[in-house]
């Protein structure tokens, strides 16, 4: 299944890339530089669900105490970090051309960095505390307080004024964009949720053995 996930993921990837950069049209005010939103908005929304994964992960090992959820919180939280990352840096990049600057501290990019130390900071914890049922404990409580931080990101652009444009997509209402545009950043989301997933199974995979080893 992992493998086959693995295939499914790659398959996807390519798929987003070709509509990408040969179905999705050329975009009027901004240029090529828009493609890029074919890659930061699909990390974003991996991120959200990564987190909330480890929500739900995290709660549910606080209620049952079984070693599973906490592998499960653990591996996810890994790849959210890793794609809170790539966010960042995506961003970034389109910010250059479009603002005239790499980073600014509006409400969205403060928040967005905010949520990505906390979560650097729930890896960090698990490395500090030698005992695992104690560290699974601790970083279920700061996994639960650190997704709570998600909903904050996301509706920093409706609360506060910010540089950073409204959701196109995860909004109340129609997606605001041309279906050419709309299907290419779907096909993506899609590929880097199968990417998502085929990356926490493994590493999830891969906390079970060590775990064994060291039991």
């Amino acid at each position: 299944m992992t493998r086959l996930l693995g295939w499914l993921a790659a398959l996807a990837l390519a798929a987003g890339t070709v509509m990408g950069f040969g179905v999705a049209p050329r975009e009027a005010t901004q240029g090529n530089v828009q493609r890029i939103m074919y890659l930061h908005v699909p990390t974003a929304w991996v991120a959200y669900l990564a987190f909330g994964v480890v929500l739900a992960a995290s709660i549910a090992y606080l209620a049952r105490r079984r070693p599973g959820a906490d592998r499960v919180a653990h591996a996810s939280a890994e790849v959210g970090v890793v794609f809170t990352g790539i966010t960042i840096a995506a961003g970034s990049i389109w910010g250059k051309p479009t603002w005239g600057t790499w980073w600014t501290w509006d409400a969205r990019l403060t928040s967005v960095a905010i949520l990505f130390v906390m979560y650097l900071g729930y890896l960090l914890l698990r490395g500090m505390i030698d005992d695992a049922e104690r560290a699974a404990r601790y970083c279920a409580v700061l996994g639960i307080v650190a997704a709570l931080n998600v909903p904050l990101v996301h509706f920093s652009v409706y609360w506060w004024r910010t540089l950073h444009q409204p959701p196109s997509v995860l909004k109340p209402g129609a997606a605001t964009m041309p279906t050419a545009i709309l299907a290419t950043l779907l096909v993506n989301v899609a590929a880097f949720t199968l990417l998502y997933v085929y990356f926490v199974a493994k590493r999830v995979r891969l906390l079970r053995a060590e775990s064994e080893v060291l039991a």
